[in-house]
């Protein structure tokens, strides 16, 4: 089962940095305004299979936290887009997908690839 960890501050984005040392952690950016969105974010559930041990997952609502998705894409060199699914690891973002390509297959397959 996804349990999101909400993503609501700036601070956060440096603590997901560094967590992402000892363990991958995916950030997804959905906008509540956007049918699109809420497409990807229940596909994501519904088909999330990965032990909670395997990845650490945050939800950001940026719509309500816009300046902390602006931060995330300055950060991690991403442009924005949404919905948008960040894989963050050791520091960096080596994958990222937007729209109806996100999907845990292709997570899957940009965890094994870290």
């Amino acid at each position: 089962m996804l349990k999101w960890i909400p993503l609501e501050s700036i601070v956060q984005v440096s603590a997901i940095t560094e967590r992402s040392h000892q363990l991958p952690c995916v950030i997804f950016k959905h906008s509540i305004r956007c049918n699109i969105s809420y497409m990807a974010m229940n596909r994501l559930e519904q088909q999330w299979d990965l032990p909670e041990t395997a990845v650490e997952a945050y939800y950001l609502d940026l719509i309500k936290y816009r300046d902390v998705s602006s931060h995330v894409a300055e950060v991690f060199g991403v442009h924005h887009e949404s919905p948008q699914l960040l894989l963050i690891h050791q520091g960096e973002c080596p994958y990222e997908a937007s729209h109806l390509d996100i999907t845990v297959d292709e997570l899957k397959e940009a965890l094994t690839a870290v």
